[in-house]
């Protein structure tokens, strides 16, 4: 069975990440194609990318980033929870993300945004990072709105509408994460 991860975008204090995190972790257990796991970024402490080589070459010193890297490697696809902070990702998911290279590689992942323009910016620059990492990023996106799926800016209440938009991702997701299990099982017997 396919591993999912479902990555916490932020780590601010009071951040509304969380919460949209464990409403998608709570959709996808409904379903039955694969498990799903919360994974949050502020559990790992990753202080301002510190390691002295660069990602690719896996020789990590730090506890911290070996930690990081043996929970991402476990999984076989990703659904990236990303507010948007000033037209971008938040900087502790670009910061986490910049720890790691080959346990990404030719893994799929799906993105779930929101803010102001529903995230859509911070998912543009994702789709960015996440193809430079090797990761096949599917065109589908649950995207939230602070205005209408949030009550008061903070509790995540999403409408109906937009609740829909995170199950074409979900099947999307599952369909390239198998097809990206084929890709690293052949590069295996390749290698």
């Amino acid at each position: 069975m396919l591993k999912i991860a479902i990555i916490t975008g932020s780590t601010r204090p009071g951040r509304n990440n969380h919460g949209v995190a464990q409403w998608v972790l709570e959709q996808a257990q409904q379903r039955d194609d694969a498990s799903y796991e919360l994974v949050d970024i502020a559990d790992y402490n990753l202080p301002l990318l510190d390691e002295a080589f660069p990602a690719a070459y896996q020789n990590y010193q730090n506890e911290a980033t070996q930690l990081w890297s043996v929970k991402i490697a476990e999984f076989d696809g990703y659904i990236f929870v990303t507010p948007e902070y000033n037209h971008s990702i938040a900087p502790a998911l670009a910061n986490a993300l910049s720890y790691l290279n080959a346990e990404f590689t030719n893994k799929a992942a799906g993105i779930v945004g929101y803010g102001s323009a529903m995230g859509a910016r911070a998912v543009e620059h994702l789709r960015g990072i996440l193809s430079e990492l090797q990761i096949a990023h599917v065109q589908k996106t649950g995207m939230f709105s602070l205005f209408s799926d949030f009550e008061n800016f903070s509790e995540f209440k999403p409408t109906e509408q937009a609740s829909g938009s995170v199950h074409p991702m979900f099947d999307q997701l599952i369909s390239w994460a198998t097809a990206m299990k084929t890709v690293r099982a052949s590069a295996l017997v390749n290698a």
